[in-house]
């Protein structure tokens, strides 16, 4: 430790503001457990650990004792005695960042210096081409109601507003009334945006009549989960004490949205700072089955795309956000490769885990969208250059397709799952039987609720956390203020680990070239997210179901709905591709889409 460090720490306003911070009186001058030689090192001496001047509560080895409880890991007592003798010590510089007189704010901009990567050393991951090949099928002639072209998905809708068969403004008037109309029952709206919708319509279809057509999402109205910054409006992390929140500019995916001529018409509902299907408007629902939420925390996305009130969604994924939400409601979710698509001007949870991604209703769809907000940005250092290579035409055969024996066997596969298995086989894919060594993949989770409790350490330490309306004990408050008492040892351990389990990821796709999973099977929705590989959800068929479902843990104060006889709703697969294989994800998934036949059922109340 420095001098003029010893120096600073040695002033009374610290050691003052430690008695006021923890109530406790201000250490005396060579009181025991000081140290005489912090503040006045002789000439020469190099700096060394626990030097500086005490700060902070005081500490026993009954404290060490219990705390010894929380981490499992058991001292003697002369071990205890010595850690708490120089606690106060130790620790002072570390306290001082966060409490101390020179406190740093560390802005949401900032990111950790560490990055994760998702791509392991060695050749580069991702195909070596930028291929987009459009489907060539004849998407028909437009519909003659409103409600079935708004349930039309973007690829055909594209080629209507292509050849001027459909108005961007007719289109986003057909979506605005249905979001007026079908909000109350869904509560997936936060903001609508009709003044700015009617002015990018309207702009739109004047530049396409002009001959300035951008491509496939220009006039296409979308929603974006509103956790994405967009200027002027606000944006809310659906949590209370952001309510009022309003941006001055656009997030980069909202930008390249605008700049590719989509029309924005709602901020859509997450659960509180991206967790589960409560925000402070309520509980979002299904729209197939309104006795239960959508899911989350992309549960406005999910909702608003299933029911037909808007073209498509932007989610967004930390450990399930995307895939939930899209098998709960019946849509097409693409969760990126981690890294392809930037963040800037997202809400952060987790830096090393968020994802963006498109909601949609055919796998076409979100491809188009994919391509449109792809490609690195100044603003996130984890978002890097890729290829995209993908063919709405081309074939399966011979891909192939690895799966788990024994999750196909076992809940939460169904016989949906089994025969979205049989029928890839019969349309020509080759399937390989594949494994994971048994480890306790759910214990990466500590890399997530370190990070996100560092990402709202103000809202934790200031008692924003008690405005938020869950306070159920598997909701944020209570996992953020557990956070704070995890092992700064085993997050590296875990970041250790998380490189292993990528290396397990790695070697089986040397061996296939996608994955086929049941969508919310635990092992592979935290791997897949804590290694950075794409996934593609699409609806298979339809289950039915005796009871609601729910992302919260039971809670017999508050039973959920039985439903005798059982209730019909979607049941999606998942398909888990390569590093940046989105465009084989593509391929494949449209490939299965036409196979299972069941992508155009809509919900029957909207």
């Amino acid at each position: 430790m420095s001098a003029s460090r010893r120096e600073f720490l040695t002033l009374s306003t610290l050691s003052l503001l430690g008695a006021a911070a923890f109530g406790q009186n201000p250490p005396q001058a060579n009181a025991p457990g000081t140290n005489p030689a912090a503040t006045n090192p002789v000439a020469g001496t190099p700096p060394a650990f626990g030097t500086a001047p005490p700060f902070g509560p005081e500490v026993s080895a009954a404290d060490f004792a219990a705390s010894e409880k929380l981490v499992n890991f058991a001292l003697t007592g002369a071990e205890r005695s010595q850690a708490a003798s120089n606690w106060r010590i130790s620790l002072a510089p570390y306290y001082e960042r966060r409490v101390g007189p020179r406190k740093v704010a560390i802005e949401s901009s900032i990111a950790p210096w560490s990055q994760w990567n998702a791509a392991l050393p060695g050749p580069p991951a991702g195909p070596g081409q930028d291929r987009f090949i459009r489907s060539r099928a004849d998407v028909g002639a437009l519909p003659s109601s409103d409600e079935a072209i708004a349930y039309s998905p973007v690829y055909r809708l594209a080629r209507w507003i292509e050849r001027r068969e459909l108005t961007s403004e007719r289109l986003t008037t057909i979506y605005l009334e249905r979001l007026r109309r079908f909000d109350g029952q869904l509560r997936c709206v936060i903001t609508l945006t009709p003044e700015l919708a009617m002015a990018q319509a309207r702009a739109a279809d004047k530049e396409i009549a002009a001959g300035h057509y951008r491509g496939a999402l220009h006039g296409i109205p979308w929603g974006a989960k509103d956790l994405l910054d967009t200027a002027g409006i606000p944006t809310t992390y659906g949590a209370e004490p952001f309510r009022n929140r309003i941006p001055a500019e656009d997030a980069a995916v909202t930008k390249r949205l605008h700049a590719a001529g989509a029309v924005l018409v709602a901020k859509l509902s997450l659960g509180a700072l991206a967790l589960n299907d409560i925000w402070f408007g309520g509980q979002t629902m299904n729209p197939w089955l309104l006795e239960e939420g959508s899911s989350g925390s992309s549960a406005g996305p999910g909702a608003a795309t299933a029911a037909g009130l808007v073209g498509f969604a932007i989610g967004s994924e930390t450990d399930g956000s995307i895939v939930s939400p899209s098998m709960r409601c019946g849509v097409t979710g693409l969760r990126p490769t981690y890294g392809r698509v930037p963040r800037t001007g997202a809400m952060t949870l987790c830096w090393s885990l968020d994802k963006l991604g498109a909601m949609a209703r055919s796998v076409e769809d979100t491809l188009l969208v994919l391509r449109s907000i792809s490609g690195p940005d100044a603003g996130d250092l984890n978002s890097v250059p890729s290829k995209l290579d993908f063919d709405a035409n081309g074939s399966v055969r011979g891909l192939r397709l690895g799966y788990f024996p024994a999750w196909m066997k076992e809940a939460p596969a169904t016989d949906v799952d089994r025969a979205a298995l049989e029928t890839a086989r019969k349309i020509g894919f080759i399937p390989v039987e594949v494994s994971l060594p048994d480890w306790p993949y759910d214990s990466l989770d500590l890399i997530l609720f370190a990070e996100a409790a560092a990402a709202f350490e103000e809202l934790t330490l200031a008692g924003g956390l008690n405005q938020l309306s869950s306070q159920a004990p598997d909701a944020w408050p209570n996992s953020f203020r557990q956070a704070r008492f995890l092992s700064a040892v085993d997050f590296v351990q875990t970041d250790r680990f998380r490189r292993k389990v990528a290396m397990e990821m790695a070697r089986i796709f040397s061996e296939v070239d996608l994955l086929l999973v049941p969508s919310m099977r635990d092992e592979m929705m935290n791997i897949a997210n804590f290694t950075g590989h794409p996934s593609l959800t699409l609806r298979a068929g339809f289950v039915e179901v005796a009871e609601a479902r729910s992302d919260w843990a039971p809670d017999p104060a508050h039973p959920l709905p039985k439903f005798n006889p059982p209730r019909r709703v979607p049941h999606g697969v998942t398909l888990i591709g390569p590093l940046f294989g989105e465009g084989i994800l593509g391929t494949a998934g449209i490939n299965l889409e036409r196979a299972f036949g069941v992508a155009g059922e809509n919900p029957k109340d909207f």
